[in-house]
């Protein structure tokens, strides 16, 4: 259900919004949702449209980008951009546009490997730089990191059980009997992207069922409990973009 200043609106009423098979997606999946999407204005329902849509453009920039997956141990940037730190996670160098550095991943992405859950982090990051421009992404995400789940203020992400996914959501793979061997397959975090189509770092765009089997095959020996995508959705808070759009 979708409500604009505390009234529900048909989806019908807003088809002057739609400029994509996406965006009609996004805002079909709304409507028919137990979950109740409340905006302000008309206004931010367009912005949030447009940070999805952008989220969805990023997933498919990073899986074309040619970067690698590996752990927090082995992980890499280009040192021209960013520093590694003691943990796998990359720091902006001083004196960097956090929007070069960010496209840099784009750009030369056989200088960079990192884990799925930066891969997320990468994508949100992209997204946002699409949506409010180059200079605005530079003033907000001053000091930039990528590291595991931490995000700054301005990018920060909530949590809800759920699964009636939306485009541009990020959810999530289980597997809790992966081996000890490969436990960085204990879990795959993904863009829902459309009707059973998911974007992980590591595994591409794939159908869950793909991803799943490729997981079961990460498992211990005698392993009891197949992987599973997770009814919790984590999406980003988008209060702080939105006032700078």
């Amino acid at each position: 259900m979708i409500r604009i200043d505390q009234q529900t609106i048909p989806v019908d009423d807003l088809s002057d919004l739609l400029t994509t098979k996406e965006q009609k997606d996004i805002l079909t999946r709304m409507d028919q949702s137990k979950e109740i999407f409340q905006y302000l204005s008309l206004r931010q329902l367009k912005f949030d449209l447009l940070f999805r849509t952008n989220t969805l453009k990023a997933a498919r920039d990073l899986n074309n980008s040619k970067v690698q997956f590996t752990t927090f141990t082995y992980a890499f940037a280009n040192k021209k951009y960013w520093s590694r730190t003691n943990v796998g996670g990359f720091l902006i160098k001083p004196n960097i546009s956090p929007s070069v550095a960010i496209l840099d991943f784009l750009k030369n992405g056989k200088l960079y490997a990192f884990d799925c859950s930066t891969g997320i982090a990468i994508v949100l990051y992209l997204s946002a730089l699409y949506t409010v421009g180059s200079r605005k992404f530079d003033l907000l995400f001053n000091g930039l990191y990528l590291m595991d789940w931490q995000f700054d203020n301005d990018l920060r992400l909530s949590q809800k059980y759920g699964d009636d996914f939306i485009p541009g959501d990020i959810v999530h793979f289980n597997n809790p009997d992966v081996t000890p061997k490969e436990a960085h397959w204990r879990a795959e975090n993904v863009i829902f992207m459309a009707e059973d189509q998911y974007y992980g770092h590591g595994v591409g765009i794939k159908k869950a069922e793909t991803i799943i089997t490729f997981l079961n095959k990460k498992r211990k020996p005698n392993a009891r409990i197949p992987a599973y995508l997770m009814n919790l959705i984590t999406r980003p808070v988008l209060e702080s973009l939105y006032q700078n759009y």
